[in-house]
């Protein structure tokens, strides 16, 4: 059996990195030349969407063959997502590893690499990164199973699972490193807010804003965007939720998806978790939680100011997603996500009442033209 372990556990971490992109580098570019050579195109002959991404499969699988010493491997596609980011898994020895195919033109997937060692160096369970190849867009990972958090979270699990998710939430706050990360700021918040209405009221549902609304609209974001940039910023995962939750081996919750981590609002992973989007809890059992976390984290405020920034930063990531499913169908072609507005659109109605100065702006989002 080849010796794939390489320099994996005798080697510091940062030099084990640079050492094998190196090795592995060098040792695919001499065999993707022969692919090269072998799928050249006709002149006048456009390649396909599938034949490029065909391409790519067998790129990743020769890359992945090679960094482990292995003749082959069979991959097996694991998911996508609504990025451009697919996983494969194949077998090495006695165990499985996952390969993610980042293409470079589209991903950065040095945030993916310095996130996880953060996360990692935090004693938190994000996957060990066995080689990566930011040139190619090429990982190898440690395989969490297939066992989501969205498969397993319900009324009767819930208070068993949530725990171990609060202390993952509490050491984001409290370890993680957020040096260099880039900032959860007003203006990132107020792009994010902006794909509501560029994306799904004026592209989905044809709904164009008035002048008066426009400053209704504006007021709105200035409330949300104040709120978040007060509260404590701290390291955000930034799409924690039971879909990027894996129940490990271990018992523990495996972190995946974290690439996009900022630094930013306390409450922000913390709503993310409990606004789910499968599963709509109660709003006493949101505000339950909502005590529990202030108690767990003992933030430098009172339980009502923190309902209150967990009520709208809820609100600001609502209006994000509602626009990104739009964008997601519209501009990106991806299926599946209209049907995924109406949940998020009614958190954002359960929510406005109960603070009057939103009170127009609600009543603009129960008209008909505005409701999915």
């Amino acid at each position: 059996m080849p010796d794939y372990s390489l320099n994996v556990y005798i080697v510091p971490y940062k030099y084990y990195f640079i050492k094998t992109v190196f090795i592995f580098k060098s040792k695919f570019h001499i065999h993707s030349k022969c692919q090269i050579r072998q799928n050249t195109l006709m002149k006048d002959q456009e390649p396909t969407v599938e034949s490029t991404q065909k391409n790519r499969i067998h790129e990743a699988a020769a890359w992945a063959a090679n960094a482990m010493g292995l003749e082959s491997v069979d991959l097996e596609p694991v998911s996508g997502d609504a990025s451009y980011r697919r996983y494969f898994r194949f077998d090495c020895g006695d165990r499985s590893i996952i390969l993610m195919d980042a293409p470079p033109d589209r991903e950065d997937s040095a945030s993916f690499v310095d996130i996880d060692r953060r996360l990692r160096d935090a004693g938190l369970d994000a996957p060990d990164i066995l080689a990566f190849n930011l040139e190619l867009g090429f990982g190898l990972l440690e395989d969490f199973g297939d066992t989501l958090y969205r498969g397993i979270l319900d009324e009767e699990t819930v208070s068993n699972l949530f725990p171990a998710l609060f202390t993952v939430l509490s050491k984001f706050a409290r370890i993680v490193d957020t040096d260099g990360l880039r900032p959860y700021d007003a203006l990132v918040l107020q792009q994010e807010l902006d794909l509501f209405p560029d994306w799904y009221l004026s592209a989905h549902r044809q709904r164009f804003l008035s002048g008066a609304e426009k400053l209704l609209w504006n007021e709105v974001c200035s409330s949300l965007i104040r709120s978040a940039c007060e509260q404590p910023q701290v390291f955000v995962h930034k799409d924690f939720h039971s879909c990027n939750l894996l129940l490990t081996e271990s018992g523990r919750p495996g972190i995946i998806d974290f690439q996009d981590g900022v630094e930013g609002p306390l409450s922000y992973d913390f709503i993310s978790l409990i606004w789910d989007r499968y599963i709509t809890w109660p709003r006493a059992r949101l505000e339950s939680w909502m005590k529990d976390f202030h108690q767990l984290l003992q933030p430098d405020c009172d339980l009502e100011t923190w309902v209150r920034w967990c009520d709208l930063m809820g609100l600001q990531r609502n209006l994000k997603i509602v626009g990104i499913f739009a964008r997601l169908h519209y501009r990106d072609g991806k299926d599946g996500y209209l049907e995924l507005i109406p949940r998020f659109y009614d958190y954002l109605l359960a929510v406005l009442p109960r603070y009057p100065e939103f009170h127009e702006f609600h009543q603009l989002l129960e008209q008909s033209e505005c409701a999915p």
